[in-house]
């Protein structure tokens, strides 16, 4: 009996001891995350410029707008945001996610939400309820836009057309309720209706974006995995012999003066459509024959030498300038064309050509550049294709060969039609 008794005293006594070490590591958390830390106004700014702690060691700061809402800084240049509350009595941290995957306005927003889950009694580190969020899929591609496309993408304007086009069966569904399923419909549909390209195009957009739900904790899964792309064959199509003649006629009958200028600046240079859309009068400089590409598919300037077919269709329309825009649009967003499609279908119908696209315009030139005896270095140089075996060889070529070459490719096409006439 008396081992009993004692046995019970030490229990209580230990259950006393573990009570009291559990309050006193407790007040010491919220005296550590109290401690060397510093109220400031968070702007992306501020975040990015803040000291970085001495290896080992963890700098906590407090945002002045939310209360609660804190900033942990590793040496290692980590930001990681964070709500602290007292949770069931006792003070927590809610890690909100990592600086710039999240901004600080979407952290505002996720300590707001956690705030207000708390005050119902919910735990959300247990219910996950910021990770768990369900979005829209339009909200999920608004993210998408805003946090990674026009920031590491040059074809960003490519991804907002195919989600204007392609994807507004989604636009109003929530992301976790898009299914394997649904894509392996919309990839039939896309492959019936508009091709194998566009089919494979959207597939890779809508994976990366599911990725990037993932990475940003929106989804557990993505729905695209597992789903193949169609197989493509290598494209080498480009205006034949027989189409030249075909193909000019039509394309100097189209009665839309600005596309029908728009398709042949596209041939004349092997620029590509985006750049040629995009064309500004700033970047033209007709008495030295040259057009400025400030920026191209793969990141890079381009000088483009223009023939002179190119600088007398230039100068004519130069004559009805309105504004900066070679090619304007009074209803376009950008003030520039933007979708050529329809006017394309026309002319290839009218030519009687099937099987050609816009982009094959510039493969058309390249072609032909081939076949007047230009070696693959002056055509890379004139369609702007860059390769590391073949950088140091641009390097030393200057525009007068190009331009020579592109003015015999193009005379040949026109002797074509000569030849036919």
């Amino acid at each position: 009996m008396h081992y009993i008794i004692n046995y019970n005293i030490l229990l209580k006594k230990l259950t006393l001891f573990s009570t009291g070490c559990r309050k006193y590591v407790e007040s010491n958390l919220d005296k550590r995350l109290r401690h060397m830390t510093s109220k400031i106004n968070f702007t992306k700014t501020e975040v990015m410029n803040l000291p970085l702690p001495e290896k080992g060691k963890i700098n906590y700061y407090y945002d002045k707008q939310v209360n609660g809402l804190g900033l942990m800084l590793f040496a290692s240049g980590t930001r990681t945001f964070f709500l602290y509350k007292r949770i069931n009595g006792r003070p927590d941290k809610v890690k909100l996610g990592r600086f710039p995957e999240i901004s600080v306005e979407q952290a505002r927003k996720a300590a707001y939400s956690a705030i207000t889950d708390i005050a119902k009694g919910i735990n959300p580190k247990d219910e996950k309820i910021f990770a768990k969020k369900v979005l829209l899929f339009s909200e999920l591609f608004n993210e998408y836009m805003d946090k990674h496309a026009r920031l590491h993408k040059k074809c960003w304007r490519e991804d907002n057309n195919a989600y204007r086009v392609h994807l507004t069966r989604f636009y109003n569904k929530k992301i976790n309720n898009i299914f394997k399923g649904d894509i392996i419909e919309l990839q039939a549909n896309l492959l019936k209706n508009s091709g194998l390209y566009s089919a494979n195009r959207v597939l890779a957009l809508l994976t990366t974006i599911f990725n990037k739900a993932i990475e940003w904790g929106f989804l557990d899964n993505n729905p695209c995995i597992g789903i193949k792309k169609f197989r493509e064959k290598s494209r080498d199509r480009f205006i034949q012999d027989d189409e030249i003649p075909r193909f000019f006629e039509a394309l100097n009958n189209e009665p839309n003066e600005t596309f029908k200028d728009f398709f042949y600046i596209c041939l004349l240079t092997g620029a590509r459509r985006s750049n040629v859309q995009a064309m500004n009068w700033q970047d033209i400089n007709l008495e030295r024959a040259e057009w400025y590409i400030r920026e191209t598919k793969n990141g890079e300037s381009q000088i483009i030498p223009l023939i002179p077919q190119a600088v007398e269709l230039l100068y004519s329309r130069l004559k009805n300038k309105i504004n900066d825009w070679v090619f304007l649009s009074e209803t376009s967003k950008s003030g520039h064309i933007e979708e050529p499609k329809n006017v394309w279908k026309r002319i290839l119908k009218n030519a009687g050509i099937e099987n050609l696209r816009i982009h094959d315009l510039r493969r058309t030139l390249g072609s032909w550049q081939a076949a007047t005896g230009a070696n693959s270095y002056i055509i890379g140089k004139s369609l702007g294709h860059k390769t590391q075996s073949a950088t140091a060889v641009y390097a030393r070529l200057n525009l007068d060969p190009v331009r020579t070459s592109v003015g015999r490719a193009v005379d040949a096409m026109f002797n074509t039609t000569l030849k036919k006439g």
